[in-house]
């Protein structure tokens, strides 16, 4: 590493070396000049104005795209529970075999498959008494995430199909627990209208929810209208509040908002629709995230 910044630094100075050398007078410039020089700062920062909450983001220009692998995540541990509980997390995937395509991209057994993020953003949120809260996300975002979740906070953003027809996700407390969007440990169906009872039922003929470990993988990303390619997202965010009533996080568009209750909030958009008899028997599968494939021994 270290004979590597050397060899940069030497051809740095060699290029420097070469160039001619230009001697100006420095002169101001006119503001007609100026209107016409285009760019993108490195840093963007707004200031918004709320309800109840005033809102700084700061943005910065730049895109990655990554691989990550983390073994364990425990976040807003307190009083006996955790608002995100997850093992073996991983951002991104490695191609399982020759030809998988992805998102549009055709990768080789063993290339790896980026979560691609664009512009990511801090954003404080302010009230009479401070610091209400700050989120981190992504202008843009889209890829898997692989995970084992035993606790959830938030919102995962799935559709379900069952019988034909097709519900959004809902999370639960567990096997007969109400539906909730904190410290959730299974994810079933939301009824379609007020008439139909929700509830989570496990391991029955009529099973219409199944834990969270269910979902070993999912893509993040919205519909792009292209059959097995996702659009890029600008929902992806982690959120941590302070008070009880939590914070209306707008959309980055400004046009709703996502309210977010106290301790840690995360929002997952997918665009991925899962059959009922899928979730609740063999789950989603998980993509491959470890240079050496264990397969279904990876737990």
């Amino acid at each position: 590493m270290i004979k590597r910044a050397y060899g940069y630094a030497a051809l740095t100075l060699f290029c420097l070396g070469i160039m001619p050398v230009a001697q100006a007078e420095l002169a101001p410039i006119s503001d007609d000049a100026m209107g016409e020089v285009t760019g993108q700062a490195f840093m963007q920062i707004e200031n918004i104005a709320g309800q109840n909450h005033d809102f700084t983001r700061m943005s910065l220009g730049i895109d990655v795209e990554t691989r990550l692998n983390v073994d364990d995540v425990k976040v807003g541990e307190l009083n006996a529970g955790t608002d995100f509980a997850a093992s073996h997390l991983a951002l991104g995937h490695i191609a399982r075999v020759n030809g998988e395509v992805y998102n549009g991209v055709t990768y080789n057994e063993g290339d790896i498959v980026p979560f691609e993020a664009r512009r990511p953003y801090i954003e404080l949120a302010e009230d009479a008494a401070g610091l209400a809260g700050f989120r981190m996300g992504f202008h843009e975002a889209r890829g898997s995430v692989s995970s084992s979740t035993t606790s959830f906070s938030g919102n995962i953003g799935m559709k379900i199909e069952s019988f034909g027809q097709v519900y959004d996700a809902q999370l639960f407390q567990g096997p007969g627990g109400a539906a909730t969007d904190y410290r959730a440990t299974h994810i079933g169906l939301k009824p379609n209208n007020p008439n139909q009872a929700a509830g989570c039922n496990v391991g029955q003929t009529a099973a219409n929810c199944a834990p969270l470990t269910q979902l070993r993988s999912l893509d993040i990303g919205e519909d792009s209208g292209q059959a097995g390619v996702a659009g890029f997202t600008d929902g992806f965010f982690i959120g941590f509040q302070r008070d009880q009533d939590g914070v209306a996080w707008k959309t980055l568009d400004g046009t709703s908002s996502i309210s977010a209750g106290k301790g840690v909030y995360i929002n997952l958009p997918t665009n991925m629709t899962v059959q009922l008899d899928q979730l609740t028997g063999a789950g989603l599968e998980r993509r491959r995230t470890h240079q050496v494939d264990m397969g279904k021994n990876l737990f």
